[in-house]
């Protein structure tokens, strides 16, 4: 995510006005639904306009929790109800499903809820996720489970880390200069790359098991 995308995203939240909270609900629910488009983006821009006071904090959180669970949810039915008989219904998608299908299902039955909460914090898995659940049927209760849990600390991360960093961010560098703005961005950094270790180390094991 450029700094130009956030700049003009974040401008672009701005002047919905009161459809703003409705938008970020639309672009995080269809992310995680499996549609490629800049949810996140769209959660880090409410965070910062939360802390410009145009929008509030909580309302942010909630609206991007309830969009997270239910575009995963959804996502998830359409894959488990649907998925199969699409991808069984063309040879080269049912060569894929062959191959890769009984190893997906071996993943959600050892790591499933793990995998589920992780992807929440992944760009890409955080598209796919669902729809791979669905398709290796894991039970529902346990993807629901994990699934909320992931969408809520999610939301309520991003969102706090955009409403406080942001402003620490812009007080930092116009008080200390750019070496302290990178300091604050630094610890954002250090948490992304946590993150990016726990998903390698699910998907050694799945290698491995």
């Amino acid at each position: 995510m450029g700094a130009t995308t956030l700049a003009s995203i974040t401008t672009f939240i701005e002047q919905q006005g009161m459809w703003a909270l409705v938008l970020l609900f639309a672009l995080v629910a269809l992310e995680s639904f499996g549609v490629p488009i800049p949810g996140e983006t769209a959660l880090i821009a409410c965070g910062v306009l939360a802390a410009q006071g145009s929008l509030s904090i909580v309302a942010v959180i909630v609206v991007a929790s309830a969009a997270a669970i239910i575009g995963d949810n959804l996502g998830y039915l359409v894959a488990r109800r649907g998925g199969r008989r699409l991808l069984f219904h063309y040879r080269v998608t049912r060569r894929y499903a062959e191959r890769y299908l009984p190893r997906g299902e071996r993943f959600f039955a050892k790591h499933g809820g793990k995998a589920v909460f992780i992807a929440r914090f992944v760009s890409v898995l955080r598209v796919t996720a669902a729809w791979t659940a669905g398709l290796a049927r894991m039970s529902w209760w346990r993807f629901f489970a994990w699934n909320a849990a992931g969408g809520i600390v999610w939301a309520t991360l991003v969102a706090l880390v955009a409403y406080f960093l942001g402003n620490a961010a812009a007080k930092a560098i116009g008080r200390y200069g750019l070496y302290a703005g990178g300091g604050a961005l630094l610890l954002a950094a250090v948490g992304f790359l946590v993150v990016r270790r726990i998903e390698r180390r699910a998907v050694d094991e799945e290698r491995t098991g």
